[in-house]
């Protein structure tokens, strides 16, 4: 299968839509029924941290994602092109109690992507960030 690109303008309401198409195009791949919700969750997840950066620090620019079902593997790719600290460390570090309670809820985000998908690459690119998550496709390799 080819790879599926989209961008959205940075609003909460295209979160929805994003997690609807990675859903989608996930069964497509032949990722099993049973981590559809897995898919839909992680998606959701990065899309949201992704709008949320971008509506602070460049509320003109799109939000990427990409979705490729190629061989044993479905992939997605979030890819945020903010300027400026997004608080996003990884692996996840636990936020020391004394610390900002501000820096939590990205921790937390990429945890709970960690937690969901089967493999989980976060990696700057320029000044924004790109989180890669994967889950098994079930569908034959190339």
């Amino acid at each position: 299968m080819a790879t599926v690109e989209m961008t959205f303008t940075p609003l909460p309401a295209h979160v929805r839509t994003a997690r609807l198409v990675a859903t989608a195009v996930a069964r497509r791949s032949g990722v099993p029924e049973a981590l559809l919700d897995e898919v839909r969750l992680a998606v959701g997840e990065a899309c949201s941290r992704a709008v949320e950066v971008h509506q602070e620090h460049c509320p003109a620019e799109p939000v990427r994602v990409a979705l490729t079902g190629a061989g044993e593997r479905f992939e997605v790719v979030v890819t945020n092109t903010a300027a400026g600290g997004d608080g996003m460390a990884w692996p996840p570090q636990p936020v020391p109690e004394e610390q900002d309670s501000v820096a939590a809820p990205a921790e937390l985000g990429l945890a709970v992507i960690a937690g969901l998908a089967d493999d989980v690459q976060v990696s700057r690119n320029g000044d924004g960030l790109s989180i890669r998550m994967s889950w098994p496709s079930g569908a034959p390799a190339d």
